[in-house]
């Protein structure tokens, strides 16, 4: 598996039971880890991914009870895809019909078939048909058939005013490449394949003069790139600061991956994350997402925290 590409996407929903059971039921992901807001203990942090939670397969969440819900526009992610294998179009248009869903039309982008929809706090996702990746791994403890589940994320779409600074972080220090042009979209892909594998394509739509998105219900807070580990990562961060002039943060430990953020230049908030150690850190692979994980520092306050949580099933 590549260790370039996106690791993971976080966004902000509202409800935390609605968010769990859409992408556990609706979807089948897999719930890797249910800890909290590292930032903000008294909301969950949701991880939902394929069966062992591997780089590139990882959605997460902040679900906010209260939150506003969020304006689309430029400066933002505007859909976050994932990949289903090609013969399974079919099977989920009917399935999110059946879930009082409203799906797009299929349509084709770079020659696949894309079915797009929103989850029930408005977030943008689509699916994606891919061919030959009916025997990768997947999560298939759920509702879903092990013939047509998610097999992780496939893209994301950046709509920004001009793609061109951003373009030249994705390809100087991410390691894409441009690999195809069609309509407003340019797509970008993790060591020029264009299909490499989970987590590998980066679209870029410019959209010059629209409105500037506002975050909030149902918007992609960041986004995260891999880092194999952590000298991988202080390479990108060199890159960034010295060819970019971006500034980044101090590493972060998110228990299951270090972090460090920056703001690129079209508005929208990177991550770079890595790979080690991963969600089994805490948890045995056959369990990952049984129980609420906290971070150290808040193990003491466990009771409080809990309390304070919303009720989930």
């Amino acid at each position: 598996m590549t260790s370039n590409g996106i690791h993971h996407v976080t966004a902000i929903a509202g409800s935390a039971r609605r968010n769990l059971d859409f992408y556990t039921a609706t979807l089948g992901l897999r719930l890797v880890k249910k800890t909290v807001n590292f930032d903000d203990p008294g909301t969950y942090h949701f991880y939902f991914g394929d069966d062992a939670g591997r780089p590139g397969s990882i959605l997460t969440f902040f679900p906010w009870e209260h939150a506003d819900e969020g304006r689309a526009g430029v400066g933002e992610t505007q859909e976050t895809a994932f990949r289903i294998p090609e013969a399974s179009i079919g099977y989920w248009t009917g399935r999110l019909i059946a879930r009082g869903l409203a799906p797009e039309l299929p349509e084709k982008r770079f020659g696949a078939s894309v079915i797009g929809f929103k989850d029930p706090d408005g977030m943008r996702l689509a699916l994606v048909g891919v061919p030959g990746i009916d025997a990768e791994p997947a999560w298939t403890g759920g509702e879903v058939p092990a013939e047509h589940a998610i097999r992780g994320l496939h893209s994301v779409t950046l709509l920004l005013k001009e793609a061109g600074a951003t373009a030249a972080i994705l390809t100087d220090v991410f390691g894409f490449a441009e690999t195809g042009r069609e309509g407003t979209r340019i797509r970008f892909t993790a060591g020029g394949a264009e299909d490499g594998g989970i987590g590998t394509i980066v679209d870029i739509r410019e959209a010059g003069g629209f409105l500037s998105g506002r975050q909030g219900r149902g918007s992609v807070h960041h986004i995260a790139f891999r880092a194999a580990d952590d000298a991988a990562q202080a390479e990108m961060v060199e890159r960034l600061t010295a060819h970019h002039g971006a500034r980044v943060t101090g590493q972060r430990d998110r228990n299951y991956f270090r972090s460090v953020y920056f703001r690129e230049p079209g508005g929208v908030l990177f991550e770079i994350a890595t790979d080690d150690p991963g969600f089994a850190v805490d948890e045995a692979p056959e369990s990952l997402g049984e129980a609420l994980k906290l971070p150290a520092q808040y193990e003491a306050h466990r009771a409080e925290i809990e309390a304070t949580l919303p009720a989930v099933a």
